[in-house]
């Protein structure tokens, strides 16, 4: 997808007369979204972007090579060199025997030597960096799309992904953050982001006031091509990007375990992983939850336990679920000195988890795919197939929709309420909206909020196709399912099993939402992922029975009057 932005000028951090003046440019093809105020906690802020640049530039992915024509070449350019040089020696060496002979080497020539060299290489390294900071073609590498910045009436978001697509990162700052707050447009919008603006962010010190700025000017003067430091691009902007913005949402709406994790428990995790790197498998980070009682984390394979005495689990039940990829946390160490606690939540063995770090006004999320290979947008991630399989009618969506534009902030009971129907069919509305890139599933304040990730709503053809499970679970309908068994537990939750395709007994889990939260398949496809690469075609298939979805989910008419009536 091609996207056009603009910018009037550079993001830049100037010097003024009563500080630093952090002001970023917008991107002048949106609408317009402008903020000006005061940091609070400047150091606080300059640490928590920092992290999140850390997540953007990130990629741990294995780049294998093909070296067999290489090698080849190697070997024979060694015996060649090693001929080249024997002959050269030989000579050298008569020469130098005459050059001796008539010419001693001056005291400290040797050393002289070796400080012109180190000279010369500092300079050449030095302009290497300079390249890599200034070449905007590299940086476009790195990051496909220029950081998103939301403006909403409590905070502010800073949303990006890493270099592999694999992390997702999530800066939310409270608006009571700022003092002096004015020129305030609500939205959301790209701001211009380089090498040169991160190292600009090192220069924020606590005892100085620091101004912070979604620059305004940008909207109200008359901008042109030959205006100084105006320019545009058109960014081909990859569909993997906006699949895994649509796909992440869905990840964060699902059910979740909260494990409360306190400042010294993020450090001991860190902190032994730093000093130690496995070179066996396996190498999960296992969570080992009893209610009530500490919470233990377990690093595989030195079943290195770390026991958090002050943080006792919440959750309801007993489990253990172990998730991978843990290299990627890495990133949350600049901000460990400002934590006051943390709280990841889990998905479940496997799949996706989130970490959430609070530091007073400002909340640091990353979201870690099940492992670094199994990023958010292949067909191995999958995540959003959990979602219920539903498009709620078109008054629903329009009331959802009119709910947004009163207020760009609403808890799902709320928006319920609102709407006038049940929290299924909302939520399944907002699982909609969210994988068309409009609305962002705010984790640590459990809200929903309006945000457009780009200037133009976007299609399903757009943001990619269907996962090949999904569209081979349509074809599995009627006497190709046969339910044995459906009962509903005290909790809600509803256990059903199935003999699908005249295969073995398929079991599934559906939460209160109709969501697939566990399962088991005899299939190739869950023996391989489980449900960390989604549910397979057969659970899916399963799914469309007990909703009563006639042709496999082509239609929802009577999924929806199961919960408006």
């Amino acid at each position: 997808m091609q996207l056009s932005v603009a910018y009037r000028h550079r993001s830049a951090i100037q010097q003024t007369t009563t500080g630093l003046a952090v002001s970023l440019a917008p991107n002048l093809r949106r609408d317009r979204v402008s903020f000006v105020g005061t940091l609070r906690q400047p150091l606080r802020f300059r640490e928590a972007i920092s992290a999140l640049h850390d997540v953007v530039v990130s990629d741990l992915r294995f780049k294998r090579k093909d070296k067999t024509a290489y090698e080849e070449w190697k070997k024979q350019e060694a015996a060649r060199e090693a001929k080249i040089r024997s002959e050269a020696a030989r000579v050298r060496k008569a020469e130098l025997q005459k050059e001796l002979q008539s010419r001693p080497i001056p005291p400290g020539f040797e050393g002289h030597f070796q400080r012109c060299r180190s000279r010369y290489w500092d300079a050449r390294q030095k302009y290497s960096n300079m390249l890599y900071r200034e070449d905007p073609e590299l940086w476009r590498m790195l990051v496909p799309c220029d950081p998103v910045i939301t403006v909403s009436p409590d905070v502010l978001f800073f949303e990006c992904f890493s270099s592999d697509e694999s992390s997702y990162g999530c800066l939310t700052v409270e608006r009571d953050a700022f003092g002096a707050q004015t020129d305030v447009a609500l939205g959301t919008t790209n701001v211009d982001y380089s090498w040169r603006l991160y190292e600009h962010f090192q220069e924020i010190r606590s005892y100085r006031q620091t101004q912070f700025a979604i620059d305004p000017l940008g909207f109200e003067v008359q901008t042109t091509a030959d205006a100084a430091g105006y320019r545009e691009e058109k960014i081909d902007l990859p569909q993997s990007w906006l699949r895994g913005f649509a796909t992440i949402q869905s990840a964060m709406s699902l059910p979740t375990r909260r494990v409360p994790v306190s400042r010294e428990g993020v450090y001991a995790v860190l902190a032994f992983l730093k000093r130690h790197k496995a070179k066996t498998s396996p190498r999960a980070v296992r969570f080992e939850l009893t209610p009530g009682q500490p919470v233990s984390i377990v690093l595989e394979p030195w079943e290195k336990r770390i026991v958090l005495h002050t943080t006792p689990y919440p959750g309801p039940k007993q489990e253990v679920i172990r998730t991978w990829g843990r290299d990627r946390l890495r990133v949350l160490g600049r901000v460990l000195p400002l934590l006051d606690g943390a709280d990841v939540y889990l998905l479940g063995t496997g799949l996706p988890s989130f970490w959430v770090m609070r530091m007073g006004e400002m909340k640091l999320t990353v979201g870690l795919s099940g492992w670094t290979a199994n990023d958010w947008t292949s067909g191995g991630s999958a995540i959003d197939q959990l979602a219920p399989p539903v498009k709620p009618g078109d008054d629903v969506m329009k009331s959802i929709a009119a709910a947004f534009r009163e207020n760009p902030t609403w808890t799902l009971d709320a928006l319920a309420t609102r709407a006038r129907t049940t929290a299924p069919v909302v939520s399944a509305g907002l699982n909609e909206l969210a994988l068309l890139g409009q609305v962002i599933h705010d984790l640590p304040h459990e809200v929903y909020r309006w945000r457009q990730v780009m200037p133009v709503t976007l299609s399903a053809e757009v943001v990619g196709p269907d996962n090949p499970e999904t569209v081979a679970a349509r074809e599995i309908v009627g006497w190709k399912v046969r339910i044995t068994s459906d009962t509903t537990d005290a909790k809600g939750q509803r256990h059903v099993t199935a003999t699908v395709d005249g295969r073995s007994t398929a079991e599934l889990t559906l939460d209160r939402d109709d969501r697939i939260v566990g399962g088991k398949c005899g299939c190739s496809y869950f023996y391989t992922g489980g449900l960390r690469k989604g549910p397979c075609r057969h659970l899916q298939a399963i799914r469309y029975k007990v909703l009563g979805l006639a042709e496999g989910g082509t239609t929802i008419e009577s999924w929806y009057r199961r919960f408006a009536n």
